[in-house]
């Protein structure tokens, strides 16, 4: 498996509309997209800190990944996952993880926000970190 970088850092938010003002208000960030991923119940909205971004989430169903991360979390949002962009691709490196006894979540990749082919990692495997893994499909 061969990461060339972070993709993003997905923060939970428990409103994008209160949350997206703080980066671009105070941090200086604009954000350059908001999304629906319906088949994941959350709304995203991304920034461009250099060749990373910020993923904003906020759940949009109360069976959503992020609304139990906020539940979890006492009612607050958070850093909920870090990404990694995989070079060789998702399926791949999930096949890898797991031949080296890494346990995930996503079996095979999926697709999510800005078109990405993603798949998760579960905590367990990754010291308490949940971790994705993306890549851009090819065109």
């Amino acid at each position: 498996m061969q990461i060339s970088h972070i993709e993003h850092v997905g923060i939970a938010v428990t409103s994008l509309e209160e949350a997206i003002p703080f980066y671009e208000n105070l941090l200086g960030f604009k954000c350059y997209a908001v999304e629906e991923v319906e088949d994941q119940h959350v709304k995203t909205a991304f920034f461009k800190v250099g060749q990373t971004k910020i993923e904003l989430l906020e759940a949009t169903a109360p069976e959503s990944a992020i609304a139990k991360f906020i539940e979890k979390n006492g009612g607050r949002g958070g850093i909920q996952h870090i990404a990694f962009c995989v070079q060789d691709g998702v399926a791949n490196a999930l096949g890898e993880i797991q031949e080296k006894g890494g346990r995930v979540i996503d079996a095979q990749p999926r697709r999510g926000a800005e078109g990405l082919d993603i798949a998760f990692l579960h905590p367990k495997t990754s010291a308490g970190t949940l971790v994705e893994l993306c890549e851009h499909p090819e065109k």
